[in-house]
């Protein structure tokens, strides 16, 4: 979420956060989220008997609010169908994961005990199916000898951090549409591919032509 606020002001982009939702009042980002002047509201799941109802008082908050996008960071609630059948089109979440590889929890586990040589981060639209929709970037890392899950997911976070903020500067420039077959187009970008190569060398960004 950091990422993504200091990325439109520093670009000067044709976007703003409107608000900063969380389910939870502990959340460390509300706090620097208070401190830039940005709307903030918690809506605790535990305050509410049932998915439904939650989805429900979230999606009322979000409302308030009227925006183009819902941009999901560190949000670790399973939606309903119905809350995302609301925001079609509109609802973006970040995976630690190069999907469709290693959906759910545990992807850095997961990738170590495959053995794969890359792993990584999608972000993609949100459809009814968990961890599951069309695909707007991605980015890679290596997967380097001696790595453990905590090591290379701190690799992976630093790759989320420069992609989803170069999503959100698409989004804000009407860069993303869907097309009829559900797959993405991003206008004027050369690639929407991060790769960080073993020597740290990055390789590409998702520049623009």
């Amino acid at each position: 979420m950091q990422a993504i606020v200091n990325a439109l002001r520093e670009r000067a982009l044709p976007a703003e956060v409107c608000a900063v939702i969380a389910n939870r009042a502990d959340a460390a980002g509300l706090a620097w989220a208070r401190q830039q002047g940005l709307a903030t509201q918690v809506v605790a799941h535990r305050d509410y008997a049932s998915r439904d109802d939650f989805d429900a008082a979230l999606a009322a908050a979000i409302d308030a609010h009227d925006p183009h996008y819902v941009l999901l960071a560190g949000f670790m609630r399973v939606l309903t169908p119905a809350f995302v059948e609301r925001y079609n089109g509109r609802l973006i979440n970040i995976h630690p994961s190069l999907l469709p590889a290693f959906p759910g929890l545990h992807t850095h586990q997961q990738a170590l005990a495959m053995g794969v040589q890359w792993h990584g981060c999608t972000i993609h639209f949100v459809t009814p199916v968990l961890d599951y929709g069309p695909v707007i970037a991605q980015g890679v890392v290596p997967v380097l000898a001696g790595d453990t899950p905590d090591r290379l997911a701190a690799r992976v976070l630093g790759v989320e951090h420069r992609m989803y903020a170069e999503v959100a500067g698409w989004l804000a420039e009407g860069r993303v549409a869907l097309d009829a077959m559900q797959r993405v187009q991003v206008r004027g970008v050369a690639s929407r591919a991060f790769v960080l190569t073993p020597d740290g060398v990055e390789s590409s960004e998702g520049r623009y032509e």
